[in-house]
C-alpha cells in the first residue's frame, strides 16, 4: 500500500519515546530512575516500537537547562543495556560532546533539534554509521518557544533551512540516504496550530524535494489537542487519539519516520489501514 507521496506505508519506522528529564511536557520525571526508563523501553519495543528515542534534556519552552555531562550521565546506563539487548536506539540531543559519547556507544541514530549546527563534527558523523535526524526549528535553539509566526513564512523557511543543512552536511561526505529530515512541530514552528498543520498538508514537498525520508513528532503536542477541541492545559495523556489522527495523516503525506509515545496504537492502526485497502 502505497500514500499520496508514492511511498509504501508497510516502511513506516517507529520511534517510541522515553524521556530521561525532570520536566518532559508529558511524562518528566517518570523515567530518570535507569531501571525504570529500561522497563518502559522495553515495553514500547514490545508493542512496536521499532526504535527507541532516549532524551536526556527537555526541549519545551518551560524546561530548564541540562548540562552536557548530566545529559551523559542520565543516557549511559540506560543505552548501554537497551543496546546490549539489540534494541536500536535514538539519541535526542543537540550538544556535540553527547553526541560523540553516544555514537562510540552504539546508537543507531542522532536525533538533533538544533539540525546539526555544528559543522567541525560534520567528519565524525560522516565517519559513522548512526543515521541523523535534522529538525528544523524557528529559533534554532535548544528549545522551543511561543511566538506568532506567519505559517506561509515559516514554511518557506523549512525549505531555506534544509537546503542549506542538506547541502552541507552532504558536502562534508554524510550520504544522503542517512539523512532524515524533521520540519518540527507545535511550539517549534508557532503558538498557534496553523503553522504545524500547513506543513502536514505539504509534507510530501520535502521528499519530493531532497529525496531524503521525513519524520514527523507530532504526539501529544498541544496543538494537536487543541485541534481536537480542547486546550493548553488538557492533560498531554489525553491527547493520544489526537495524536493517532495527526499522525496516520502524516504518513499519508509521506512521513517515514513517526516518533510517538504509544507506538501500539500507530502499529494496530497502520496495520487496520492496510488490511481494509489490501482486502
Amino acid at each position: 500500500m502505497t500514500n499520496a507521496a508514492g511511498i509504501d506505508e508497510r516502511e513506516v519506522t517507529i520511534l517510541g519515546i522515553v524521556n530521561l528529564t525532570e520536566d518532559s511536557f508529558s511524562d518528566g520525571g517518570r523515567y530518570l530512575d535507569p531501571a525504570a526508563a529500561i522497563e518502559h523501553a522495553l515495553r514500547l519495543v514490545e508493542e512496536g516500537a521499532d526504535v527507541v528515542d532516549l532524551g536526556a534534556a527537555s526541549s519545551n519552552p518551560d524546561s530548564k537547562t541540562v548540562s552536557a555531562e548530566e545529559e551523559i550521565r542520565r543516557l549511559a546506563p540506560v543505552l548501554g543495556d537497551l543496546v546490549a539487548r539489540g534494541v536500536a536506539v535514538s539519541v535526542d540531543s543537540w550538544r556535540t560532546p553527547v553526541q560523540r559519547f553516544v555514537l562510540t556507544e552504539g546508537a543507531a541514530y542522532l536525533n538533533d533539534i538544533r539540525g546539526f549546527a555544528d559543522p567541525e563534527f560534520y567528519r565524525e558523523l560522516a565517519a559513522s554509521d548512526s543515521r541523523l535526524i535534522a529538525m528544523h526549528s524557528i529559533r534554532r535553539g535548544e528549545r522551543a518557544t511561543r511566538e506568532a509566526t506567519d505559517p506561509a513564512a515559516v514554511f518557506e523557511g523549512i525549505f531555506q533551512f534544509f537546503d542549506e543543512r542538506v547541502s552541507a552536511l552532504t558536502a562534508a561526505g554524510v550520504d544522503r540516504e542517512r539523512v532524515i529530515l524533521d520540519p518540527g512541530m507545535g511550539f517549534f514552528l508557532g503558538a498557534e496550530p496553523a503553522p504545524s498543520v500547513l506543513v502536514l498538508r505539504r509534507l510530501s514537498e520535502l521528499h519530493a524535494r531532497y529525496g531524503c525520508e521525513v519524520l514527523v513528532s507530532v504526539s501529544r503536542k498541544s496543538f494537536v489537542g487543541r485541534l481536537a477541541g480542547g486546550s493548553a492545559t488538557t492533560p498531554a495523556i489525553r491527547r493520544d487519539a489526537a495524536s493517532l489522527s495527526a499522525e496516520l495523516f502524516a504518513v499519508e503525506r509521506g512521513a517515514t519516520f513517526v516518533r510517538t509515545h504509544e507506538p501500539r496504537l500507530l502499529r494496530d492502526a497502520l496495520s487496520v489501514r492496510r488490511a481494509l485497502n489490501e482486502s
